[in-house]
């Protein structure tokens, strides 16, 4: 039996492949594979692991030996599920394999936003600290996170996780109901916004979701409150939050993902990142990218493997 991954490389060199490989009487590893070499690679094999390569109709139907697609990501935009459904071909997909990663992460922005650490880290690097009145800097206010309130879009793992650190921190937590829901007992997210201190997305991206953050959004919250998204890019409109942050009516911006990644055509909150003195923290896209989330992949896709190989 053969198996391919196409796209090792967003995995890290660093992570060890054994626990797939060790199932597979041939296993052939691609750092990365261009979209015009995916079925060539994928020639004679079962199983098809891939985290970003797409694997459409065209692909699955020149692939006739073709009966499994591992995804190394919780998505699986990248594949078009109604031919693989059609085609009888098993799609496996990983998901809460960077809880603890991600929602570290989550706190990192969160305790750098609430203590103006954008702020403070340019104030230092101006020299303002050498030549202050005073032993300390304090020209901007800062927030205290104990008694404040967390609103969180997303109950699952992940937001669970965010929940019980937050709760670490003396925080209230409120999670909000799902969008459009129509059986939810929690208060929605416009109800919950007027009362917020800090906002954390964790839930995925759907048409419902789709700027669930917008101009109207942004209204209704406190000017000191905080924006977190560690979701998925397109949960906010970056540009109008952007706008709330220069007027001061949003205290603090962060975010680890974008709508388009790698965002090669550029991003408005990448120019404010070097052009403007802001509260803003923008990372990329790595929350989930410890060691051990990454080496939970593995041994979760090996997983959904073994459960194929005995159906």
């Amino acid at each position: 039996m053969k198996a391919v991954i196409l796209d090792s490389d967003t995995l890290g060199s660093d992570i060890d492949l054994s626990p797939i490989s060790s199932l597979i009487d041939r296993f052939d590893c691609w750092g990365a594979t261009p979209h015009d070499e995916v079925a060539t690679r994928l020639e004679g094999a079962t199983i098809a692991i891939t985290n970003k390569v797409v694997i459409n109709d065209e692909i699955m139907a020149a692939l006739p030996d073709l009966e499994m697609i591992a995804v190394t990501a919780t998505g699986t935009n990248n594949i078009d599920m109604q031919s693989a459904n059609e085609r009888g071909i098993s799609v496996a997909n990983v998901s809460g394999y960077g809880t603890q990663s991600v929602a570290q992460h989550t706190l990192m922005i969160m305790l750098a936003l609430a203590t103006r650490l954008p702020h403070y880290q340019r104030d230092v690097a101006a020299h303002h600290w050498e030549s202050a009145a005073s032993f300390c800097l304090q020209n901007h206010l800062t927030m205290q996170l104990a008694d404040k309130h967390l609103v969180l879009v997303g109950s699952g793992e992940l937001g669970q996780a965010v929940a019980q650190l937050a709760r670490a921190f003396g925080m209230q937590v409120s999670f909000s109901a799902r969008p459009n829901a129509e059986q939810d007992d929690r208060p929605t997210l416009e109800a919950l916004l007027p009362q917020a201190d800090v906002i954390s997305l964790h839930c995925p991206l759907t048409p419902d979701t789709h700027h669930l953050i917008g101009e109207k959004q942004l209204k209704l919250m406190k000017s000191h409150a905080l924006l977190i998204n560690c979701g998925r890019g397109g949960l906010i409109d970056e540009h109008r939050a952007l706008e709330a942050l220069r007027r001061q009516e949003l205290g603090g911006l962060g975010v680890d993902v974008l709508p388009v990644e790698p965002p090669r055509e550029g991003h408005a909150l990448i120019d404010a990142l070097t052009q403007e003195a802001l509260n803003l923290i923008v990372t990329p896209h790595n929350a989930w990218v410890s060691p051990e989330a990454r080496q939970n992949i593995v041994n979760l896709t090996a997983d959904n493997i073994r459960n194929f190989l005995k159906t």
